[in-house]
């Protein structure tokens, strides 16, 4: 008979958001499968966790894959992670989901943090109708160019972004979205974890002529075309 193929969401930061199915399934597993095996080792110490581990990322998922379907198969059963937050959301996880139900394997999720979701909690902007994009293209024309398609929907957009690359995203919101209100978070659930609400502008004061770190999740409200040809926020209340 198959085994399960458990899709865990882990920490973003702060160790104690583990949930206690979570630490149920990490320690019953046969294997845990982890995007980032370092990183898994940390939060597997801390709760004397001591399943082994396999690394699935990015290069090595198609060979890796094949490989854990296989011990799926026979009956073993298998706990997915990725970095922190919930597997599948801007992560090679969903494609051993899709091999998994292939397959006839069973897939179970169990659910927790996720940086999408806290963020939108504190943002104190209408989530009733959002749409996540992840990481925006590198290439300045590019990231404008996609920036201009989520405007267009009218509804609230959420980004993932890098430190390095923060300015510059901050820079096309400005370009593309014009002084809208939108919200910064940094370091969620983390021991630096900083959330802001201000114009790109401002948010550019702030993090500018520094050494910024961190791992960012940008909230920008929903706006609408106005009859001037301009947009309107409508971070304040629903339409």
């Amino acid at each position: 008979m198959p085994g399960t193929l458990y899709v865990v969401a882990t920490p973003i930061g702060h160790l104690e958001d583990l949930t206690l199915r979570a630490l149920r399934i990490l320690k019953e597993a046969d294997l845990i499968a982890a995007e980032d095996t370092r990183r898994t080792r940390i939060l597997l110490a801390r709760f004397g966790i001591t399943t082994p581990v396999t690394s699935y990322f990015e290069r090595n998922k198609l060979r890796k894959g094949a490989e854990l379907i296989g011990r799926l198969r026979e009956g073993q059963s298998v706990a997915l992670v990725t970095d922190a937050g919930t597997p599948g959301i801007s992560d090679p996880g969903f494609l051993l989901v899709k091999e998994a139900r292939a397959a006839g394997i069973r897939v179970v999720p169990v659910p927790g943090p996720s940086a999408l979701a806290a963020a939108l909690s504190v943002a104190g902007i209408p989530a009733d109708r959002f749409v996540f994009e992840g990481f925006l293209p590198a290439k300045r024309g590019r990231k404008s160019s996609r920036l201009t398609a989520l405007r267009d929907l009218e509804t609230t957009v959420v980004l993932y972004e890098s430190p390095h690359r923060l300015l510059a995203t901050l820079e096309a919101i400005r370009e593309v979205f014009g002084e809208v209100e939108l919200v910064v978070a940094r370091e969620l659930t983390k021991q630096f974890e900083e959330v802001r609400s201000g114009k790109p502008s401002e948010h550019l004061a702030h993090f500018g002529g520094r050494a910024v770190k961190g791992e960012f999740t940008v909230v920008i409200p929903r706006i609408v075309p106005t009859r001037s040809g301009g947009y309107t926020g409508l971070s304040d209340g629903l339409p």
